[in-house]
This record gives structure tokens, C-alpha cells and sequence, in this order.
């Protein structure tokens, strides 16, 4: 990108809190919000960061309180030094936590970063989940469409009379190439190792001159790709997918608003010939899904339902979809979007999501069954973190759900490296389950980027 030749990589756009008053470029937003300047108690400030900004680099300990606010658009503001390049991603980090003014510990507010653009454009910048007495780290990035003519970071959010606190913010470039490198190393370092072949008895004689070929046989990370009845009716089509994917998805196909959008009326047909389509090439297939949470994917019939039809209904959809398909589908999606969504806990209780997954072990034993959202390996969503998601994982595995696996549906906007190999790492440490990237895609107009933000989904994954 012709444009990068322009860009100072990891230089901080925004001033910390270093002027002798502390404060810096940084003011008030809002009429009654007040700004001062602290120093943490030396064991509270943070001693771990994926910040990728020099080896050295650790939390400072000294913040920026914004006290007094009125509403939750109050908060402080500091204009960006020098000015914003288009097409280059931009990362956001640093530390928010929430102090005084009724946060109440272990209360939870979503505080947001964003940058204000040409007094106009709003553009997101990252968010956090922050509390009081515990300092949460920002892990947002943004990228812009044009160069602007001014620029300002604003950090919001949290409501009226909470005070919070900002520690260490920072806007730099990200350089891509420069975490290639780092992934590159660790990636050999993980992955690869020396193999000695030693030859004796009868092969060793007359060996010398002979060479050794290493081949490899099997990809250890399978590709799949979403079908649905029109696409596998298209040769070009088919022959991409059976050359180069290992694994299918169907599109909407399986879902239950599909499968019976009226009450009763069952219909399998498009799923059994995506189903007979993948059996036909040898390409198994992730069941997707059997629940959606998510309140506006339920169909009507259902959401017009008391508590008792519910359940018998949600017995039902198990019990239909999981014998016609049992050992067919390695993989199911038990309750799409359990983080954003609670239809069915709302209207059955909280046991209803380990049910569905214990059910759907009696009735499909050698099905793997995942839990499955958004945003967790993005770091812009205070809803979905991945300290939430092993939370539900845990709350779910302790009512007996035998959670076989997580999916990161991988709805990437604006990637930034270590980022989601922060989220991916914390995962697999915290709950030892098969990680799987399930929706795969990145939202870029524009090719050339868009090819380049999938390449640092791909490299960090």
C-alpha cells in the first residue's frame, strides 16, 4: 500500500498524561465533568498487555480521572497529532476502569473510545467492559476511508455519575508486516522441529547416495465453505468447493426457521440434498444451527407460544432434527449467540441452554457441540469478550452441558494482530476446547485490503 511509506508505525497520536499538571491535551467533556490526575497503588496496576508497542513497554500506574460527569456522553477528549492516513489501521489501547461516583464492585459498564472526525463522522474505536477496582485493557482499532482535516479521540460511556479512568491511552499505526515477521517466528518455533531418520539392518545397506522425500499428506487445518441449494447447482461452483475445502456449513438451511417455519410443517428437503451433496464428495458438515438465541431469528409461531408449548417444543425441534441426522453431522452450533441473545432463558429459565446441549448428547452422542458467537476475537464489543465467553462455558459445563467445542463466527472488522491472538489464546488456555473460526469473512470494500485483513485473521489464527 503506497501509503504506509508516509506512516511513522508505533508513534502514540494522542499525549499521555506527562506536562507537569498532568493533563496534557486532554479535556473535559461535558459541563459538570472534571479532570484530575492519580497514581495507582503499585499492586493494582496491570503487569500483563498484549500491547504489540515495543518490548518494553509496561502500564504506567498514573491516570486520568473524569469525575462529575452528568451523562454518559461525558467524558474527556484529546485531538489527534498529525494527521490520519487513509487505508491504514489504526490500533487503540490502553486502560479503563471505573472509581467512585456509585461504580459499584464488580459492576460492569460499557466504556467506548472513539474518534470524532471532522466535528461530524463518528467512527468506533474499541470498547471495554470496565469496573470499578480493576483495570480492563482497550483493544479497538478503526480505519478511515479519507484523510481528515482534523481529528479528536473522545472516551465515553458508562452512566451518568460513574466516574472513570483512563490510563495510558494510545492511537498509532499498526504495522502488518513487522507482526508478520513476529508470527513467522513463533509460528516456526511452535510448529516446527527437527526430525532425524535413522536406517539399519538390511536398508542401510548400499544407502549411500539415496535422497528422502517429505511429503505432506493431510492438512492439519480444514477450510470449509457455506452452500446452500442454488450454489451447488452451479459447475464452476463445485468444482472450486470439492478442489479446495474440507468441511460445508449450510447457509440457513438447518436453522429451525427454516426447517419448520409453521407450526408443524416440517421440511428437510433442502437440507437433505445439502446433506447427500456433501456425502457425495466426502465433505463433512458443521450442523448450523439447532437454537438462535437471538430474539428477531425466532420464528413467529414460536415467540406466540406460553411456557409449556415452548418446551415441548424445543423437545420437539431436538428430537426431529437430532434423530433424522443422528452420526451425520460431526459438529452442531447448540444455541447460536448466547452472548448477545437469551430468547429461550428468558421465557424457560436459566438451565434451558445446558438442557438443549445435554439433550442433544443423548440423542446424537458422536455430534461435538459448540457454542458459537460474534465479536469475541474483535475487541470491540463489551458484551462478547473472551472473559465472558469462558464464563458461560464454565456456568454451562457446570450444569452438565458437554461443551465439545467453541466457534468464533470471525465477523472481522479493521483486524489487528495480536488482538485476536489474544482472544484465541485466552480460549484455549482457560477451557482446553478445539477453537474453530465458523463464519469466516471481513467487511473491506476494497479488495486489495480486504485480501490483507484476511491474511492476518489467517496468520494469527
Amino acid at each position: 500500500m503506497a501509503c504506509t511509506q508516509e506512516v511513522v508505525f508505533d508513534l502514540n497520536l494522542i499525549e499521555n498524561s506527562a506536562l507537569e499538571d498532568g493533563l496534557a491535551g486532554w479535556a473535559p467533556v461535558g459541563s459538570c465533568t472534571a479532570l484530575s490526575v492519580h497514581e495507582e497503588e503499585p499492586a493494582k496496576v496491570p503487569t500483563e498487555t498484549i500491547n504489540d508497542v515495543g518490548e518494553d513497554y509496561r502500564p504506567s500506574g498514573r491516570y486520568i480521572l473524569a469525575s462529575g460527569r452528568a451523562d454518559e456522553a461525558d467524558g474527556l477528549r484529546q485531538a489527534i497529532k498529525g494527521a490520519l492516513k487513509p487505508r491504514v489501521t489504526y490500533r487503540v489501547s490502553g486502560w479503563i476502569s471505573l472509581g467512585g461516583g456509585g461504580a459499584a464492585e464488580g459492576a460492569g459498564h460499557a466504556v467506548r473510545v472513539n474518534l470524532r472526525v471532522d466535528d461530524e463522522c463518528v467512527v468506533e474505536g474499541g470498547a471495554v467492559c470496565a469496573e470499578a477496582g480493576k483495570w480492563a485493557e482497550i483493544k479497538g482499532a478503526f480505519r478511515l476511508k479519507k484523510s481528515p482535516r482534523a481529528a479528536a479521540v473522545y472516551v465515553q460511556g458508562a452512566p451518568a455519575g460513574v466516574d472513570v479512568k483512563v490510563m495510558d491511552l494510545q492511537v498509532f499505526a499498526t504495522d502488518r508486516k513487522a507482526r508478520f515477521r513476529k508470527l513467522r517466528r513463533k509460528t516456526d518455533k511452535v510448529r516446527k522441529r527437527d526430525v532425524v531418520l535413522n536406517f539399519g539392518g538390511a536398508a542401510a545397506s548400499g544407502i549411500s547416495g539415496a535422497s528422502v522425500r517429505v511429503m505432506q499428506m493431510d492438512s492439519s487445518f480444514p477450510f470449509g465453505a457455506c452452500i446452500n441449494p442454488s450454489v451447488i447447482q452451479n459447475p464452476a461452483f463445485v468444482d472450486f468447493f470439492t478442489k479446495h475445502f474440507d468441511w460445508a456449513v449450510f447457509e440457513n438451511e438447518l436453522k429451525w426457521y427454516h426447517t419448520e417455519a409453521q407450526q408443524g410443517q416440517l421440511n428437510y428437503v433442502d437440507s437433505d440434498a445439502l446433506l447427500d451433496f456433501c456425502d457425495r464428495y466426502g465433505k463433512p458438515v458443521r450442523g448450523h444451527c439447532i437454537f438462535w438465541a437471538v430474539e428477531n431469528t425466532v420464528q413467529q409461531w414460536v415467540k406466540s407460544l406460553d411456557k409449556d408449548q415452548l418446551t415441548a417444543a424445543v423437545q420437539g425441534r431436538l428430537q426431529s432434527l437430532l434423530t433424522r441426522y443422528a452420526g451425520r453431522f460431526p459438529h452442531y452450533d447448540v444455541n447460536n449467540e448466547m452472548l448477545h441473545g437469551s430468547f429461550y432463558r428468558d421465557r424457560l429459565g436459566d438451565d434451558i441452554d445446558a438442557f438443549m446441549f445435554r439433550e442433544a448428547a443423548r440423542l446424537d452422542p458422536g455430534a461435538a457441540l459448540f457454542v458459537n458467537d460474534y465479536n469475541v476475537e474483535g475487541g470491540n464489543d463489551p458484551n462478547a469478550t473472551p472473559e465472558k465467553y469462558i464464563e458461560q462455558i464454565a456456568a454451562l459445563q457446570q450444569k452438565g452441558a458437554p461443551v465439545g467445542g467453541i466457534g468464533l463466527q470471525g465477523h472481522v472488522t479493521n483486524p489487528v494482530g495480536e488482538v485476536i491472538c489474544d482472544a484465541l489464546d485466552k480460549l484455549s488456555a482457560a477451557t482446553d476446547l478445539p477453537v474453530w473460526l465458523t463464519e469466516l469473512d471481513v467487511c473491506e470494500s476494497d479488495v486489495d485490503l480486504r485480501a490483507d485483513d484476511l491474511e492476518v485473521v489467517l496468520r494469527e489464527a
